[in-house]
């Protein structure tokens, strides 16, 4: 594991996917990956679990792959830390505030298709893997949004989610060695992360902006006729 993402959900982790895969960090695991296979939640379900702790665990968890971000991954940044000592850890933040409407659509259920026998196959398989999901996500989610909370709750207290934020950046700065870490928002672009990670900036490209919260929200829309080139990275199965 090389580079080792410790952003929360929303604050660029598909476009740092996209970026870190570019510069030769490739694989590199996100959610989609979960989604994209439906054995990956076994994986998951052992980590919250406890049973996942030694650095041979986590190869078994992330074989194949050299650099992770997003949920469920990133929040064992700690753990993964200790694991790969000679990882760079990079935090992907924004403005909590703008911040905060993305990931209170994404956590809802707001839109999420109900897996009913009319919904393509390919799509119910995809949700279904989700829902296997929902003891890790359950766990992450109430470390930071509190003991009650449950995938699928309305973030409607701003004020909670916003400190949940602010706590999480603060943590990770105060935990991470300096020279080891990278606080990034994507909208800085290549030099800042490749400066960081010791690669060159690639020649002509402009950095990689994707899924934002309009997108994912019309994603969801064309997948719920079963238009699966709406989701990225490939089909599930895939």
């Amino acid at each position: 594991m090389k580079v080792i993402g410790a952003g929360l959900p929303r604050t660029g982790t598909t476009s740092m996917k996209a970026a870190l895969e570019r510069l030769g960090f490739a694989p590199c695991y996100h959610m989609v990956e979960v989604m994209t296979h439906p054995d990956h939640v076994d994986r998951w379900l052992e980590a919250v679990a406890g049973k996942v702790q030694t650095r041979e665990d986590w190869d078994r968890v992330f074989e194949g792959y050299e650099a992770e971000v997003d949920w469920p991954a990133s929040h064992y940044w700690r753990e993964l830390a200790d694991a790969y000592p000679e990882g760079k850890v990079v935090l992907t933040v924004r403005d909590p505030h703008t911040w905060y409407p993305s990931i209170r659509m994404l956590l809802s259920g707001e839109n999420r298709p109900d897996l009913s026998d009319e919904m393509p196959e390919q799509v119910r398989l995809l949700f279904a893997s989700m829902q296997r999901m929902r003891p890790a996500l359950d766990q992450i989610g109430r470390t930071h949004f509190g003991p009650d909370w449950t995938f699928g709750d309305d973030l409607a207290d701003e004020e909670l989610v916003v400190a949940a934020f602010n706590r999480h950046v603060e943590t990770v700065e105060q935990t991470v060695p300096a020279e080891r870490l990278l606080v990034f928002d994507v909208r800085e672009g290549w030099e800042p992360l490749c400066a960081f990670l010791g690669v060159d900036v690639p020649a002509g490209e402009p950095f990689p902006h994707l899924n934002d919260a309009e997108s994912m929200r019309q994603a969801f829309e064309r997948m719920r006729t079963g238009d699966m080139s709406a989701f990225p990275f490939g089909q599930p199965g895939s």
